[in-house]
């Protein structure tokens, strides 16, 4: 989907609620960044998210809550697997050739397709290549079993290749180790193969073996699509290059001046932009007077999107009124003819909205007040040491960063989410503090969701700045 979204074949993705798109906070900023850059829109359909950016930060929220559900529902998964390791029970993997799986869900030696793993194994010993091996087996028909996909199948088999040959070569399970997540149980399992074979084959993959290239991990640019040139307005984009030293340097760089179209925006490292944004984020957000302003507007913007649960509660709340003035009325001897039928029509009324209002509960839940302010609370136990830590700080509340000579200029998802930080300041960043260094610091100026602060567009020198020259 994300290749094709290049494509223009598609400017929409829906998906039921945001914890369908992706696991995680970092994937889920990582695809929809992609999806935005192909001009391709994300939307929920079970989740109201405001359209402008600051609908960034209950974003970020829901997935933060679909995160955790995630992963206690994968620990909860684990724990049961795990059980099932201690009694050498198959946790669902597929079943080697030559395994079969007991009705106690244990593995059992097949009898058909042994004799044919034994025969792969001894012929690789002996130095015979993997190539004839997989050639020989297939021209005899001898394949391997796969599970049928998603159940819309049946089990069936396909034919041994390269790959399947070398996997059944290398797994450990033939000489009768159970194995699950680093717990090994010896004779776990029936064996097939003894040791000694077992261990030729190894030596023979081992003598095979080549160097393989060094991996260069690919550098991550967190401020990509967010930094831009406070002179020509380009997007700032992630370079490396190697010094005389051989040591490889990471730094942004304006695209412009990157393809010399007249502009002469100096590069900046990348550790020390981004390190400099983070520490501006942790003084700009990170303390309870902005976290409780943030999640009192973050709720009334959820309920200024959907009236429907607002209106039912009004709804509800005047029809109850109703019926208790009714009841005050019998109580103190007031009773007319009608009376009666109009208790009942509200009763009925009552119960109506009541319904109604539960099913409107259960298609758009709304997070309480309390429940924003906890999800925004989460950040402070992030790691800003980490990859992890700086990303999910970015994603959630930077909307743009303007690189000038000497400063920058910060704007979060919220009106009134300027920071101005000299070129002093972005120089001795450093690594970014945590946040209980950061939470005596001065309390912030009351902000405003209701619009989006900050520059909406590119600026050019010849343009007025919100800040001083230096």
């Amino acid at each position: 989907m994300i290749r094709d979204s290049a494509k223009g074949l598609f400017d929409l993705v829906i998906v039921w609620k945001l914890d369908r798109f992706a696991r995680n906070r970092y994937d889920a900023s990582h695809y929809k960044n992609a999806l935005r850059e192909n001009g391709v829109k994300l939307v929920s359909a079970k989740e109201t998210i405001s359209e402008g950016s600051e609908g960034i930060i209950l974003e970020s929220v829901l997935e933060g809550y679909a995160e955790y559900y995630s992963v206690d529902l994968a620990e909860k998964v684990n724990r049961g697997m795990e059980g099932n390791a201690y009694k050498c029970i198959t946790n669902g993997s597929i079943t080697p050739m030559g395994y079969y799986v007991d009705e106690d869900q244990h593995l059992q030696i097949d009898e058909k397709k042994a004799p044919f793993v034994r025969e792969i194994f001894l012929r690789f010993a002996a130095g015979e290549s993997l190539k004839s091996i997989v050639e020989n087996m297939n021209a005899r028909g001898v394949g391997i079993a796969i599970k049928g996909r998603h159940g819309r199948s049946k089990p069936h088999e396909i034919a041994l290749t390269y790959n399947s040959v070398r996997h059944i070569l290398m797994n450990r399970k033939y000489l009768g180790e159970y194995r699950f997540n680093g717990y090994v149980v010896e004779n776990g399992i029936p064996a097939i193969i003894e040791k000694e074979i077992f261990d030729k084959a190894q030596k023979r993959f081992e003598v095979n073996k080549r160097a393989p290239a060094a991996h260069k991990a690919e550098e991550e640019y967190m401020l990509t699509t967010k930094l831009f040139c406070g002179k020509c307005g380009a997007m700032m984009i992630g370079e490396s290059g190697m010094g005389k030293s051989g040591k490889v340097y990471h730094y942004y760089k304006c695209a412009r001046a990157k393809r010399g179209r007249k502009c002469d925006k100096k590069a900046i490292g990348k550790e020390v932009i981004e390190n400099a944004v983070v520490n501006a984020l942790i003084k700009k957000i990170m303390n309870d007077k902005q976290m409780k302003r943030l999640s009192k507007e973050l709720y009334e913007l959820q309920m200024q999107e959907d009236q429907t649960v607002p209106a039912l509660q009004q709804q509800l709340a005047t029809v109850e009124e109703k019926i208790e003035a009714i009841l005050t009325a019998i109580e103190s001897g007031i009773i007319l003819k009608t009376t009666k039928s109009r208790l009942e029509k509200l009763e009925q009324e009552q119960d109506r909205l009541t319904l109604e209002l539960s099913e409107a509960q259960l298609k758009s839940p709304v997070l309480t007040q309390e429940q924003i302010y906890y999800g925004l609370k989460k950040y402070r136990s992030l790691d800003f040491d980490t990859l992890q830590g700086k990303r999910a700080l970015i994603d959630g509340f930077l909307h743009k960063v303007f690189l000038y000579d000497g400063y920058a200029v910060i704007t979060c998802n919220y009106k009134e989410g300027n920071e101005e930080i000299s070129l002093e300041d972005i120089e001795n960043s450093g690594i970014p503090k945590a946040f209980e260094q950061q939470k005596n610091k001065s309390e912030l100026e009351s902000s405003d969701l209701s619009k989006v602060g900050g520059p909406s567009r590119t600026r050019t020198l010849d343009q007025p700045v919100m800040s001083r020259e230096l």
